[in-house]
């Protein structure tokens, strides 16, 4: 008996193959994508869950009472070791590294790495596999270096290396060679060596590496060290609490425990809650596009399966005068609908394949494979496939089945048609519709709005590179007399050096506050390490004074530059006001002079407010990372490509290794940009399943009232009296849809704009083009299809029955 039914299915969706490829596609097309996000969410969701016993493993975080003070990521240094020596009981492991940026080089291959100066602990407390060399002694010499396979292939095209060197360049410009001592399986995402979207590491060396550097992770005055921490069996968090405040207490600098907090955050669920819960956000926005997309492909089914299901009840009537019970009426409706979700299934995983690494690139996050999801998730396609098939079968399953043989053989039912329901699924598909453009309009305005705003400085032909480090007087002197001499070459209008680009990584926070006060009324300011032609190079305005300017060889350590935001928190009236003036910085026994005051720029991302900076020379500080070039506008490959050969002349043995300040700043907005994209590609998908709707409702309707259409003909009726007759069926309906959408919109666009403290004024126009857009393509659905009917031959209309 199934088996006939599953038989008749086939030969029903065979026999309407219009409505059958309508209906399969959009909902093959809403289960692809609603499949597509869970593939990337999943994904997400195991971030850190590789890494042996991560239920236990803590990050060690930084809550300063001023964000600008410290880095939240970073703690002090010993603390994570010391409360394993001395708290045994409650702490199993410990790890800590040091990140750092330096040149490798073998041979004629030099690239600049990103690496991490940690605890031998590495290994055992994380479970990353060594494919080659002993765990055991992979980090007891000094001068030993733990690579990934992947940089393996980089450097030697092979992944046997164990007792292969590679040249690494230290802070002071010297040069050593480091043996490989193991190759690491390059891990899985986690956030111990890739704690940030910036960094990856896969140079891993011992601590005992760190004096080379110029570094050091044994003093408490050193708070700018990843701290990681694994508890025994169960001790929780709260735990730890009084033994770090007594090491604190004990050890620290009185301002740091004054001014910060140590909290312990699971590395569970660390990926997802930092950064005040970007990724997960991110997550549950597009869980929930994922949600009303599928709801909207679900509803389009639906509707054509309503809709469609009344053109049966003369085969409905036929089977009970033939002796046909109820209930095999009732299965048979069912297993064809169930059917019918199937093949929408099966086509929407073939989808999912061609279109996964397209939405991986869209979304700048992996989606796995249909072979890496668990097999437990095999039962989700079942599940959709029983539950929509129910949800779309049950109307012409109990409703048609329970007519009168009679009633049935007429073709008609004696009661009117319900279609309230369907103008509600219409109206609400339509709603979606149009929340979902209207979002994507305005995410669209927003960050335009990043990209289009004054922020404060020129970012246009700006060209950035990392530099070998000396942090040396000398160093810092060689560097100046390499950046005059690029600024001397005719491509290039100038040439800044200096530790931070405007892009929200700066070397960290100052204490700042006027000398004629005590330092308990400090403000907590950026520190911004730069040369003179900073300002010149970015085109920050001056707002009073000038940027340190002084003779050449005439450097003066006692001039600092703060901006209007500093000159105002320090209690300044203007500007003016402010220079001259005396300022101290906690932890630094020199009297500074105010040299002038910037105009405010935005020196990281506008979700947040400009917080005060303050500038000090380079000469003074002696810590550099960057060049910055101003190219004269032309030809900017021919203009990089000097800046190459000049860089081999100057700087021989480093990488020259460049970006451009644009695409620095996109890395600033890279999740507004995702979600950006992400709303660009729900808006099409919507768009299509609500033409797929409305294609496949317009024809049923127009199918029913062929006979209709064809005495209206005859009497005289014109076309566009026939269109006027369908667009009053649906034009009410997508104007309450649209009427309900745009309050909903208003209301959670208005909340996603208020995390940002620069940000759009939320006008009607998005609201308007986006409801007025959508309503013309439908109607110019609708148009097409009734045209069609409408011109078509009266006499062949009346023999439809």
């Amino acid at each position: 008996m199934i088996k006939n039914y599953i038989k008749i299915a086939f030969r029903t969706i065979l026999k309407n193959p219009f409505y059958s490829i309508v209906n399969m596609l959009g909902l093959a097309t809403g289960i692809a994508f609603t499949f597509v996000i869970a593939g990337c969410v999943w994904s997400e969701l195991q971030v850190n869950r590789n890494l042996s016993n991560y239920k236990n493993q803590y990050i060690i975080l930084s809550k300063w009472k001023s964000p600008d003070m410290g880095f939240e990521l970073a703690t002090e240094a010993p603390l994570a070791k010391a409360l394993k020596e001395n708290y045994p009981t409650l702490v199993k492991n410990y790890y800590r590294f040091d990140g750092i940026t330096s040149n490798v080089s073998k041979g004629d291959k030099m690239f600049r790495e990103s690496m991490q100066i940690g605890d031998s602990t590495l290994l055992s407390m994380f479970g990353f596999q060594l494919l080659y060399g002993d765990p055991r002694n992979a980090f007891s010499d000094p001068f030993s270096v733990v690579i990934t396979e992947e940089k393996a292939i980089k450097y030697f095209n092979k992944t046997d290396v164990v007792g292969q060197t590679l040249t690494i360049e230290s802070f002071s410009g010297s040069k050593h060679d480091f043996t490989i001592s193991g190759v690491m399986k390059t891990p899985e995402r986690n956030s111990v060596t890739k704690l940030t979207a910036d960094n990856n590491n896969q140079f891993y060396l011992p601590e005992a590496s760190t004096a080379f550097f110029g570094r050091d992770m044994t003093t408490w005055q050193n708070f700018y060290i990843v701290n990681f921490i694994e508890l025994q069996d169960g001790v929780s968090p709260k735990m730890l609490e009084k033994p770090i405040a007594h090491l604190m207490k004990m050890n620290a600098p009185p301002m740091v425990p004054e001014n910060m907090k140590p909290t312990l955050e699971s590395l569970k669920d660390y990926y997802l809650t930092a950064s005040n819960g970007l990724v997960k956000r991110m997550l549950y926005t597009l869980s929930f596009i994922a949600f009303f997309i599928l709801l909207m492909a679900i509803i389009n089914f639906v509707n054509i399966s309503v809709s469609r299901s009344s053109s049966r009840m003369r085969e409905i009537g036929i089977r009970k005068v033939m002796g046909g019970m109820r209930k095999s009426l009732i299965l048979q409706f069912l297993i064809e609908s169930i059917v019918l979700v199937g093949a929408s299934t099966i086509i929407s995983l073939f989808m999912y394949q061609l279109s996964k690494n397209y939405f991986a690139t869209l979304l700048n996050r992996p989606v796995l494979s249909l072979f890496d999801f668990p097999v437990a998730f095999v039962f989700i396609p079942l599940a959709i496939i029983v539950v929509i098939g129910l949800l779309s079968g049950i109307y012409p399953a109990l409703v048609l089945s329970s007519l009168k043989s009679v009633e049935s053989l007429k073709g008609k039912l004696q009661t009117k048609e319900n279609i309230w329901l369907r103008k509600s699924l219409v109206a609400f598909q339509f709603c979606i519709a149009s929340i979902v453009f209207i979002a994507a309009l305005v995410v669209s305005q927003q960050i335009n709005f990043f990209f289009s705003k004054s922020i404060g400085f020129d970012k246009d032909y700006i060209v950035t590179a990392q530099l070998p480090r000396d942090w040396t007087e000398k160093g810092v002197n060689h560097m100046e007399a390499t950046r005059n001499e690029f600024s001397r070459m005719p491509q290039v209008a100038d040439v800044a050096l200096s530790y931070e680009i405007p892009n929200g990584a700066n070397i960290g926070a100052a204490a700042i506050f006027k000398t004629s006060t005590d330092s308990t009324q400090s403000v907590a300011a950026q520190l911004l390490v730069t040369d003179d032609h900073y300002t010149s190079t970015y085109n920050i305005a001056m707002s009073a004074g000038n940027f340190y300017k002084h003779p050449r060889g005439a450097y003066d350590s006692s001039k600092v530059v703060i901006n209007e935001t500093a000159a105002k928190a320090l209690g300044y009236k203007s500007a003016q006001d402010a220079v001259g003036q005396s300022l101290s910085v906690v932890g630094i026994p020199v009297i500074f002079n105010v040299a002038g005051v910037t105009k405010d720029f935005h020196a990281g991302s506008m979700q947040k407010a400009i917080s005060p900076s303050i500038f000090m020379n380079v000469n003074f500080i002696q810590r550099y990372r960057y060049l910055s070039f101003k190219l004269k506008p032309g030809n900017v490959a021919s203009s990089i490509e000097a800046l190459q050969t000049k860089w081999s002349q100057l700087l021989p043995g480093s990488a020259f290794e460049y970006s451009f300040m644009d695409d620095e700043l996109k890395k600033v907005y890279t999740t507004e940009l995702q979600l950006k994209r992400a709303a660009y590609a729900a808006s099409v998908l919507a768009l299509i399943i609500v033409l797929l709707g409305i294609i496949g409702l317009t024809s049923l309707s127009i199918q029913k009232r062929t006979k209709e259409i064809g005495i209206r003909k005859i009497l005289g009726a014109p076309v566009f009296n026939i269109i006027g007759l369908f667009m009053k069926d649906f034009l009410p309906v997508l104007f309450i849809g649209g009427v309900i959408a745009c309050p909903l919109a208003f209301i959670v666009l208005r909340r996603w704009l208020n995390d940002y403290a620069y940000r759009i004024v939320l006008t009607s126009h998005p609201f308007i083009f986006a409801i007025v857009i959508l309503g013309f393509i439908t109607i110019a659905v609708i148009v097409v299809q009734t045209i069609k009917a409408a011109v078509a031959n009266p006499v062949k209309n009346l023999r439809t029955e």
